[in-house]
């Protein structure tokens, strides 16, 4: 990008870090995310201690700056040429990095929190033991419910807070992710006293705390007293709820070889295993109604979604959502599919990415591409023989995707990339969770090298 941009930039980083202490925290967490196996992380280096802010380095030689070669700015390449919003995915060890703060502030305008918005970040990540009950009330009644931890998301949220009030012709706004999930939600959360250890709770006693949980969240960072009421645009209500397997519904023996005593599962649902139907999802979507402002986006969100078996179950789930819409206290709500888009070098073909596109948006009405990766070759080794082609294949790949959003009618709102350079890539790290790389080899599957230069599949989505 523009020398004189990332100055800017690294500017603007540190003077917000000196006001809202974004260093990282004073006591850091061994448990701060979860284990590569169970996360959809953004990257590694979400899974260790956040480090401090990088050092700013001096002024730049001026002939140097003067004469760098102009970047498009790729949001506003991306509106222009397709009416979509270009978005990208950040954790917070990320965000302490300056030059990774100056990419997600010229080049997306919308934003998705990688971890700090799921469950387990929310129960300030104690997930062997609840972390402490207290009251609160609900429809009336006094309910006991787990204790809240805001600070991650939080310090995050105030960094872009800054942003937009610094810059009002610039704003990002953040997508919450995500409400309901079966992974990184502690298992604790689904038992009697809060205790694994003892039996599941009935579907009655689950539904209060769904209730609860979806009513605190919303009513926290959307309700009308919260800062960070203009800051959302939309929230994954529910996440990955479809078989991988079987094309219905994701049940607690998805993985038969993962135990159910686990403090948190890569595949297995422990709302399934509580509710035995799809009730907890349509009541998920229709308090998410209740308590979400109407012009709050709510979506439903998926990987493997252009496979055919599972694009038809997760179709017939739509349809459900959809035929029980109604007012709010009343019925349910929804305003467009996420399709994560992690996809290979390969599959999905475009047929199949335009098919799912197109059967979407028939009932739903719109379609977001909300977490576009691309694993890599098989066998690719990260040499820097093999990575000039394979960041020929990478551009050509891209390049289909996006020939996908512009073609798409209009259905398509917007594409988020599940995160920005590839060193932070989730990909990068072995993972059991569905889009995960199996094989622990070297990935460079987004639009920024390790250098944070904007790569050649960059360039495609410009023109």
């Amino acid at each position: 990008m523009p020398k004189k941009l990332i100055k800017k930039g690294i500017a603007l980083i540190a003077a917000v870090c000196m006001i809202t202490g974004c260093a990282g925290n004073d006591t850091p967490e061994a448990d701060a995310t979860p284990p590569a196996a169970v996360q959809e992380t953004i990257g590694d280096a979400a899974a260790q201690e956040e480090p401090a802010v990088p050092a700013v380095n001096g002024a730049e030689d001026e002939e140097t700056e003067d004469t760098a070669e102009e970047v498009p700015v790729l949001r506003d390449a991306v509106r222009e040429r397709s009416g979509a919003f270009a978005g990208c995915a950040v954790t917070g060890a990320e965000i302490d990095d300056p030059k990774v703060w100056d990419i997600i502030t010229t080049h997306f305008e919308r934003v998705t929190l990688g971890n700090e918005l799921k469950p387990d970040c929310m129960f300030g990540y104690s997930v062997a033991q609840c972390p402490g009950t207290e009251t609160d009330t609900l429809n009336g009644e006094d309910i006991t419910v787990p204790r809240l931890d805001h600070s991650r998301a939080d310090r995050m949220l105030d960094l872009f807070l800054k942003w937009n009030e610094e810059n009002p012709d610039r704003k990002i706004m953040i997508r919450g992710h995500v409400l309901v999930w079966h992974s990184q939600t502690p298992e604790w959360f689904f038992h009697e006293d809060y205790d694994k250890n003892r039996p599941y709770v009935s579907a009655r006693e689950m539904d209060k705390r769904l209730e609860w949980y979806i009513k605190s969240m919303l009513t926290y960072y959307t309700g009308e007293d919260s800062r960070y009421k203009e800051l959302f645009y939309g929230w994954d209500v529910v996440n990955e709820a479809i078989s991988d397997g079987t094309g219905t519904y994701r049940t607690e023996t998805e993985n038969p070889s993962e135990p159910l005593s686990a403090d948190r599962h890569g595949s297995n649902s422990s709302w399934w295993a509580v509710y035995k139907s799809n009730e907890f999802i349509i009541n998920a979507f229709k308090y998410a109604n209740k308590y979400a402002p109407a012009e709050l986006e709510l979506y439903y969100n998926d990987y493997n979604e252009c496979v055919r078996n599972k694009k038809y179950g997760i179709i017939e789930l739509l349809k459900e959502i959809k035929a029980q819409e109604g007012a709010p206290g009343e019925g349910t709500r929804i305003s467009a599919m996420g399709m994560q888009g992690h996809y290979g070098m390969e599959d999905p073909s475009t047929i199949d990415i335009q098919s799912a596109i197109k059967q979407y948006a028939e009932v739903v009405g719109k379609v977001q591409l909300t977490e576009v990766d691309i694993r890599a070759s098989e066998g690719y080794n990260g040499s820097e023989e093999a990575k000039a082609a394979e960041y020929e294949k990478l551009e050509k790949r891209y390049n289909v995707i996006w020939n996908c959003v512009k073609n798409a009618d209009g259905e398509v709102e917007g594409i988020t990339f599940w995160g920005t350079v590839d060193h932070y890539s989730w990909l990068q790290s072995r993972s059991d969770v569905g889009g995960g790389s199996k094989t622990g080899l070297p990935q460079c599957p987004l639009l920024f090298d390790e250098n944070y230069e904007p790569k050649p599949c960059f360039y495609p989505f410009t023109k």
